[in-house]
């Protein structure tokens, strides 16, 4: 079983969410290999950090230290010089939002999943949320035994919408329960290029004093960011922009020769 992890007493009150990793590794219990080996960066409110690399790299762990859904093994993660370890649970739910690939809805409708993170979010607030997800549209269009739109059902899972409209509607959870900083964990891996695009637009639109973190398979997911990590075997081997790294680094110009037609 997981161990326990201990939980921190301070709370969500002014915090900005500036984030720091400083020297950090992870390794599971038992492994040869580290996961993550001396990672270090900084994200400020306003940035948007891409992170690609191969499967296995690490980036879904390095997300996962920050909400705490796992420690370090050594190292420091920090939101705004305080290590996460010593906030609450509480706090860091509302300091962090995160997307998964895989998001997952519960049985209920779409105001109840969208509220989820944000109980006292208005029917306003849902809408905005869902019009910059890009779910405006077909969240309007839906009818369920006899509800439509906000109190359309969603079953168990979202069996019943396809994995894209769980991924916006999962993105609109997120985004209604404003958090300092986002986590999106391929979050838009369901989505055609176009609505890719119209998504990445509304949030660069929309969320101007956050801090924002996307790990992407697709290069044009995070061309676009302030700064873009590129991790293999654990490590950044690279970072910079995106036409920094098309110039310098061979990894990213292998990442991105594979998706030619795609850049």
């Amino acid at each position: 079983t997981e161990p326990e992890l201990a939980e921190g007493t301070r709370d969500a009150d002014d915090v900005a969410g500036h984030l720091e990793f400083r020297d950090v590794s992870f390794s599971y219990p038992g492994a040869d290999q580290p996961v993550l080996e001396d990672i270090s960066f900084t994200a400020a409110p306003g940035q948007t950090i891409g992170i690609i690399g191969s499967t296995g790299s690490g980036k879904t762990t390095l997300l996962n230290l920050i909400p705490r859904l796992i420690d370090t093994s050594a190292g420091q993660v920090l939101i705004d010089d305080v290590d996460v370890t010593d906030y609450s649970r509480a706090a860091l739910s509302k300091i962090v939002g995160m997307v998964p690939q895989k998001a997952y809805l519960f049985s209920g409708t779409v105001a109840s999943n969208v509220r989820f993170g944000a109980p006292d979010a208005t029917d306003d607030d849902v809408w905005h949320a869902l019009e910059t997800a890009q779910a405006h549209d077909f969240v309007t269009a839906r009818q369920t035994h006899n509800a439509a739109g906000l109190a359309s059902a969603i079953a168990q899972g979202g069996t019943d919408v396809s994995g894209g409209q769980r991924q916006r509607l999962a993105i609109g959870r997120a985004l209604a329960a404003k958090p300092k900083i986002y986590l999106f964990d391929d979050s838009f891996s369901a989505l055609d290029a176009t609505t890719d695009a119209a998504l990445r637009d509304a949030l660069a639109e929309q969320l101007t004093e956050v801090t924002i973190l996307i790990v992407a398979q697709r290069v044009a997911t995070i061309q676009n960011a302030d700064h873009i990590l590129v991790l293999e075997h654990g490590r950044i081997v690279d970072a910079g922009t995106h036409e920094q790294l098309v110039e310098s680094s061979t990894v990213y110009q292998q990442i991105v020769a594979s998706q030619v037609g795609h850049v």
